[in-house]
């Protein structure tokens, strides 16, 4: 029995529902989008295991836990900001902006002995980034980055080393992908696997 079996409604009345809301939607994409990520790196080969954690479950950042040639992967999956999406009309080019924070505060503290209450999310919190582009032309594209070359907050009342450690809230993004973006998968976890990135494979229960 589907979801529309069991509330009774029709797949008419549920688009419709999504139309009407945005921020419904806006939360139903986010799980399809993780769900059509999933997808593309189960069939990566190499890949030996993957699975989602506990949204709940602070202690392990990023949304899917991967692990390719024996090395393990977390990937942080975020979406466009669709009301900040332009095509340039002359090159074809989409640009946008992606949200990379968290979806709650805490305390996050600093070599410098400093503490802020922040959902920025940090250099090392996760391994690497997916954004989902279907935003731009409708179609489940995605492109690929290391956290460590992420840009970091420019918010001026941080402290410098604060502000090296902090990844920043809203992230410039294009299709076709500029650096430090790219669209193969593969290849970037190849690239981090010879350069001795990710960590031991751990027992999941």
């Amino acid at each position: 029995m589907t979801i529309l079996e069991k509330w009774g409604i029709t797949a008419i009345q549920l688009t419709e529902m999504l139309e009407n809301n945005p921020s419904l939607r806006g939360m139903m994409l986010g799980y399809v989008a993780e769900h059509k990520l999933k997808e593309i790196i189960s069939v990566i080969p190499g890949v030996s295991f993957i699975t989602k954690f506990d949204d709940h479950n602070r202690k392990k950042k990023g949304d899917l836990y991967i692990v390719y040639k024996n090395r393990a992967f977390n990937v942080e999956s975020k979406s466009l900001q669709t009301n900040m999406i332009e095509r340039d009309e002359e090159s074809g080019e989409w640009i946008g902006k992606a949200q990379v924070d968290g979806s709650d505060r805490r305390d996050v503290f600093f070599s410098d002995g400093t503490k802020l209450n922040t959902t920025l999310l940090l250099r090392g919190e996760f391994d690497i980034l997916a954004i989902n582009c279907y935003a731009f032309e409708n179609k489940w594209n995605f492109v690929f980055a290391r956290n460590c070359d992420l840009p970091c907050s420019t918010f001026k009342k941080y402290t410098k080393k604060q502000r090296a450690k902090l990844i920043a809230s809203l992230i410039p993004v294009s299709w076709p992908p500029k650096n430090p973006f790219r669209s193969n998968l593969r290849s970037l976890l190849n690239e981090m696997v010879i350069a001795g990135l990710g960590q031991n494979p751990e027992k999941v229960e």
